[in-house]
């Protein structure tokens, strides 16, 4: 009777154990049932001519996604734009305000609004015809560069470039194509830095004649010990209210990028 009682358990648990294993095949079989949604293939296709293996693709998407930053800043006119941004803040006086939320915002709309047009063609000339099939990954990265180089090349300055050209031990090159892209990069970058402080420079002017202004003032009424930043505070924020101060920089800036 044990001996019946043990092998009557032990079917039992076996039927109990072959019904669970059975259990996801018959879902997944039934009709009706949704099926698990699978992950998108993701596939450069061949670099040089050769394949790109799953490890080498997830190692070149993640280093893509960490330069990104370093791309918006390097790459795009949003350094020109905060700069600017930032400096007109320091003319007005006004401290923290508007914060720097507001200015990155601000400068990322801006950028995004100039780099439309180029991130456009990039999209429609080499990232299109590569996700449609249509060539193959190194045409693509060569077809999307060259808006982006174009864009570059319009706002370099040509000393800048000799500079960089020079830093490099590189020659006289013989067209924009053959300039390398960290001497582009390079020379943009300064090109973009000098461009800013040049505006800069001309927003700071009306405000420091008010300073002076104010200070001469206080000084010969013999208020001394009164600062003149206080003062002159409310004069700035009325004079850029007055001029629409905003829409004057903003079109400034939008005006300065030289078109491709």
């Amino acid at each position: 009777m044990p001996g019946h009682r043990l092998n009557r358990s032990t079917c039992l648990q076996l039927l109990v154990l072959l019904a669970l294993l059975a259990l996801p095949a018959l879902a997944l079989a039934a009709p009706g049932v949704p099926q698990l949604p699978t992950l998108p293939d993701v596939n450069v296709g061949r670099i040089g001519g050769q394949p790109v293996s799953l490890p080498l693709q997830t190692l070149l998407l993640m280093t893509a996604i960490t330069l990104l930053p370093s791309m918006l800043l390097m790459l795009t006119a949003f350094t020109r734009i905060i700069i600017v941004l930032g400096l007109l803040r320091q003319a007005l006086g006004t401290g923290q305000t508007p914060s720097n939320q507001v200015l990155l915002g601000l400068a990322l709309f801006l950028t995004a609004m100039v780099m439309l047009p180029v991130w456009d063609k990039a999209w429609s000339t080499g990232m299109s015809p590569y996700l449609n099939g249509e060539i193959d990954f190194q045409t693509a990265w060569t077809l999307t560069t060259q808006p982006l180089r174009a864009f570059m090349l319009a706002q370099v300055r040509e000393t800048d470039l000799l500079t960089f050209a020079g830093l490099a031990g590189h020659g006289p090159y013989a067209g924009p194509d053959a300039i390398p892209f960290p001497v582009l990069v390079a020379s943009f970058v300064t090109s973009e830095l000098k461009t800013a402080f040049e505006i800069g420079f001309l927003i700071f002017i009306p405000f420091v004649i008010i300073d002076l202004v104010v200070a001469s003032v206080l000084m010969s009424m013999g208020m001394m010990m009164l600062s003149p930043m206080l003062i002159s505070a409310p004069f700035k924020l009325l004079l850029f209210v007055l001029v629409d101060g905003w829409v004057l920089v903003v079109g400034t800036l939008a005006a300065s990028f030289n078109a491709v």
